[in-house]
């Protein structure tokens, strides 16, 4: 099954109207997501994220999410990311009104605040999918018809039940964890696109291959070559 296709992103404030759902998609680009007012809740690539005014929510090149606003919508600052992010994935900024008037004149300087006034968001008590979705990220290859007869779950009700919130099955969730960390390795450019492969879990080269195409439109070389190209630039 083709993956959804990317969504456009612009940096600067977006507003999402009430109760507006948008299904998986993914962003070709890094940037982080500044909540300045409303609520909303996203699933994706890195966990199930409950945000409010002053969350702060970092995205990876080529991850998957969906967003389910609340009957407030939300104004979302958006800032792109020229490099490596060294904070959280899901931190709280003190003072979003300063981040948004340096943002505008500012923008290095914008994201320099925010990195170091972030701190760690607290992630409220889980339910079980979002406990599995944590339990694949930690470790791609973990059994999950075991991990559902620990819960009393059937396998069919464990498939459903976490596509509901996750948008696929933990199947395909699994598959992605493995092709975020092989994108690691070949961005990197530390070892052969082979090793990655054997180190990421892939049952060979091509299967990686298709993974990492599947989830960026790219050839695993053309990804190496990218981020390349970037290094040298800086």
């Amino acid at each position: 099954m083709p993956s959804p296709a990317a969504r456009p992103l612009t940096a600067g404030p977006m507003k999402h109207p009430p109760h507006e759902r948008l299904g998986r998609h993914r962003h070709d680009e890094a940037f982080v997501a500044l909540v300045l007012a409303g609520a909303y809740v996203e699933a994706g690539d890195t966990g199930r994220h409950r945000l409010r005014p002053g969350d702060v929510l970092v995205h990876r090149r080529w991850e998957y999410h969906l967003d389910e606003f609340a009957g407030t919508g939300a104004q979302v600052l958006i800032l792109p990311l020229p490099a490596a992010w060294d904070g959280p994935t899901h931190a709280i900024a003190p003072d979003p009104d300063a981040i948004v008037r340096l943002a505008e004149r500012d923008l290095p300087a914008a994201l320099g605040l925010l990195e170091n006034e972030l701190t760690a968001a607290v992630a409220p008590t889980q339910d079980w999918p979002e406990l599995l979705a944590a339990r694949l990220r930690h470790d791609p290859d973990a059994p999950v018809a075991s991990w559902a007869r620990e819960l009393g779950l059937h396998p069919g009700s464990l498939a459903r039940g976490f596509q509901q919130v996750f948008g696929v099955t933990p199947a395909t969730y699994r598959l992605f964890q493995r092709t975020h960390r092989a994108l690691g390795h070949i961005a990197a450019g530390d070892a052969s696109l082979a090793a990655v492969a054997a180190q990421c879990g892939f049952a060979d080269q091509a299967h990686m291959s298709r993974a990492v195409r599947r989830m960026t439109g790219l050839a695993a070389s053309q990804v190496r070559r990218s981020a390349a190209g970037a290094m040298v630039s800086r």
